[in-house]
């Protein structure tokens, strides 16, 4: 869901020249901007690595929900998964600035209670390790969908159905705590452009960067 808002406002903003999406399946809307690359295996990215290189950002929004999944499994794709992909891609390009999308009460002390939170804070910290340019940590809190875009968990699905309807009101009493795919994918891009004094931006954060570009 957060993905399809940051390609959106990448194919919207004229200081992106292209945009690489690497795909299970063909199913991204049309755009001379974008190129799409379909891979099944997104733990190992060796088969296509000579064209990952010459990008100055990677926008990593991939994610699954812990609902039923062990910690072993919920692992392997929160935190395998990111680490493989980001050794990858400082290889190639060193001078990239990495953003992941992680989540609000990430535990950076790896050793809270929610193993969700340790794993995302296992994540975070062996990212910021890493030989890029930059690497920033995304938090959002409550993320209201626009534009179509839409989570592929159903309960999700149906969550957001039932509070579209009290989103202004959310947004006026908890200000700090309530974002959009649009501003996260805004904020996003004015991130890689301009840098931010912390490598960790929390929901609050992450809507002033929205802002950023209005003005």
């Amino acid at each position: 869901m957060v993905g399809q808002g940051v390609l959106r406002e990448c194919l919207l903003d004229p200081d992106v020249e292209s945009v690489l999406a690497i795909v299970r399946n063909l199913s991204l809307p049309q755009n001379d901007k974008l190129r799409e690359i379909v891979h099944q295996n997104t733990s190992d990215l060796s088969a296509i690595k000579d064209r990952l290189a010459g990008y100055d950002a990677c926008f990593f929004c991939l994610g699954v929900s812990t609902v039923g999944m062990e910690e072993a499994a919920y692992r392997r794709v929160t935190y395998d998964l990111t680490l493989s992909v980001a050794r990858t891609l400082a290889k190639l390009n060193p001078t990239m600035t990495f953003i992941y999308v992680s989540g609000a009460g990430t535990d950076s002390t790896e050793r809270g209670r929610l193993m969700w939170a340790r794993v995302k804070g296992k994540t975070e910290n062996a990212l910021l390790q890493m030989r890029f340019k930059a690497v920033y940590l995304f938090r959002p809190a409550y993320i209201q969908p626009l534009y179509g875009a839409r989570t592929k968990t159903a309960w999700y699905g149906a969550f957001y159905a039932v509070v579209r309807p009290f989103y202004p009101l959310l947004k006026t009493l908890f200000t700090n705590y309530v974002t959009t795919t649009e501003c996260v994918g805004r904020a996003m891009l004015n991130v890689a452009k301009r840098g931010f004094p912390n490598p960790v931006l929390e929901n609050r954060d992450i809507n002033v960067m929205c802002a950023k570009d209005s003005k």
